[in-house]
């Protein structure tokens, strides 16, 4: 019987290798911040998590992943749409194995930054230590399957990036230190450099696909509404200058690298439109988004939900919606599942154009 199911095992093994190698986009690997977390915080001490309920409501299964979302989030979408597997686990997730991590891993981490001062706030895992965690990961896939094959999946891999979010919310406009260091602008060209090295230390490990998302409208987050004293429940417009700013900056070091790193590939999505006019105009998306964020004071799950998220947000939480999918946001930072799948949506057919 041992000798039928060893050479089973062995040829099954030789498929998944071989479906691996021959793939146009190998895996999908996820590094940033709580919009690509699926779950690394639940293993760190510390306050941002969300492996609670409310969250994960509409995952399937019902399970709060740690996901700060009521279901799947972008890079989820993204895999699937590149006929891998539907949702992406966390590297630091003990019920997952290299088996599982070799088409697809997140390293992000909720509450992380580009400014290593940012991840210190909640003691988060800061981005340097996300590359340190993908070096480990990269012994393991050439342990697992060889080093040829292996440096074909990490070549292969479309790379997602989401980061910068928290450099501005919780550090820049929420904290002295940085603002008596640098003058917006000036942070904004400190927090491109690191992207910038960032990107030369993976592209020096073998990556060569990357897609580098633009920060969202930021002034327009719930959380940040909320704090508008003086124009109550609308978008903080120096926010949102921020966040352009910081777009503009980034979108051209990104056409830099392109043209210094030979074999290289970073796309720029640029989802900071798509999201404004979901947020300012959901009634355009009348096929996605029932309500105007203005009828319901927030377009989050929660009808008073301007601030809560991560602790904020759990199952004692007054007014959550019974269907999330009505709305943008999930909770007064994050997106809900069915704007993750429109944003996945729009991307979907620029990353095919750029990557197949």
């Amino acid at each position: 019987m041992a000798f039928i199911i060893f050479p089973c095992i062995f040829f099954v093994q030789i498929l998944a290798t071989c479906s691996l190698s021959e793939a146009k986009v190998s895996a999908v690997i996820a590094f940033g911040d709580s919009f690509v977390h699926s779950g690394n915080n639940n293993y760190i001490p510390t306050l941002a998590k969300s492996n609670f309920e409310p969250y994960g409501r509409d995952f399937p299964g019902g399970t709060p992943t740690g996901r700060f979302c009521d279901g799947r989030l972008h890079p989820d979408f993204i895999s699937e749409g590149f006929g891998l597997k539907p949702i992406i686990p966390a590297y630091l997730d003990p019920t997952f194995s290299i088996s599982d991590f070799a088409t697809g891993v997140s390293f992000g981490s909720a509450s992380t930054g580009y400014d290593n001062a940012t991840a210190d706030l909640l003691k988060v895992i800061p981005l340097w230590k996300e590359v340190e965690y993908y070096k480990e990961y990269q012994t393991k896939l050439r342990a697992y399957l060889g080093d040829q094959t292996a440096n074909r999946v990490i070549s292969d891999a479309l790379y997602m990036i989401n980061i910068g979010t928290n450099d501005f919310i919780l550090n820049y406009f929420s904290l002295p230190r940085r603002k008596l260091e640098f003058t917006v602008q000036q942070y904004q060209d400190f927090l491109v450099g690191i992207a910038e090295n960032f990107v030369k230390q993976i592209y020096s490990l073998g990556a060569r696909k990357l897609s580098m998302i633009s920060l969202l409208p930021l002034g327009c987050f719930p959380v940040q509404r909320a704090m508008n004293i003086g124009n109550p429940l609308n978008c903080l417009e120096e926010r949102n200058k921020a966040a352009l700013e910081f777009n503009g900056k980034l979108k051209a070091t990104v056409a830099k690298l392109n043209k210094d790193l030979p074999g290289l590939k970073v796309f720029f999505a640029d989802a900071y439109e798509l999201l404004l006019q979901l947020i300012t105009r959901p009634s355009e998306y009348g096929k996605y988004f029932k309500y105007s964020y203005l009828k319901f004071m927030s377009n989050t799950y929660s009808i008073q939900g301007l601030v809560e998220t991560a602790v904020l947000c759990n199952r004692h939480t007054p007014f959550t919606c019974p269907d999330a999918n009505k709305y943008v946001f999930w909770d007064s930072i994050h997106p809900s599942q069915r704007t993750n799948k429109i944003v996945a949506d729009e991307l979907l057919p620029r990353l095919r154009q750029e990557f197949l």
